[in-house]
C-alpha cells in the first residue's frame, strides 16, 4: 500500500462527482434548455430530435441520474441504468453518423462515461455520497 492509497476513496468520490455533474449537463441542456450557446438564443433541445418521447427519456435519465449519482444517492442502481443509456447511445446515436470507431463519430464521451459509471457499479460511490451516510444509519 503507498501513501497514496489512503485517499482512493476521495479520489473515487471526487471522479463520480465530476462525471455525473457534466453528464447532467446533456438533461438540463434538454430539458430545461441549460446551458446554450449565445447563438442558440437559448431556445430548442439540446440537440437534433426535437421533443421526442426518447428525447425526453433521455433527459430525465440525465439530468436526475446525473443529479442522483452527484450527491451519491443509490449509486450503484442508478450507475447501472446510466451506463446501460449511455451504451445504447452510443450505438444508435453515434455508430451510425460515422462508423464503429469513437474518433470518427464523436462518440469519445459516451464511450467514458460508460465505462465511468459501469465501475462505479463495481467500486461504489467512494467518499462524500449520501449513500454512506445512509447506510451507516442502517447498520447502526
Amino acid at each position: 500500500m503507498t501513501n497514496l492509497d489512503r485517499y482512493a476513496p476521495q479520489a473515487l468520490g471526487l471522479l463520480r462527482i465530476v462525471a455525473a455533474l457534466t453528464y447532467m449537463e446533456h438533461g438540463t441542456q434538454k430539458l430545461l434548455h441549460f446551458p446554450m450557446r449565445a447563438a442558440e438564443g437559448g431556445g430548442g433541445g439540446g440537440g437534433a430530435g426535437g421533443m421526442s418521447m426518447i428525447f425526453i427519456i433521455g433527459g430525465v435519465i440525465e439530468l436526475f441520474g446525473g443529479l442522483a449519482l452527484t450527491l451519491g444517492l443509490l449509486t450503484r442502481p442508478i450507475a447501472f441504468i446510466v451506463a446501460g443509456e449511455l451504451a445504447v447511445i452510443y450505438w444508435w446515436m453515434h455508430v451510425p453518423r460515422g462508423g464503429f470507431w469513437p474518433v470518427f463519430n464523436g462518440g469519445e464521451a459516451a464511450i467514458v462515461w460508460c465505462f465511468t459509471f459501469l465501475y462505479l457499479v463495481f467500486a461504489g460511490p467512494g467518499a462524500f455520497a449520501l449513500d454512506n451516510v445512509i447506510f451507516r444509519r442502517k447498520a447502526a
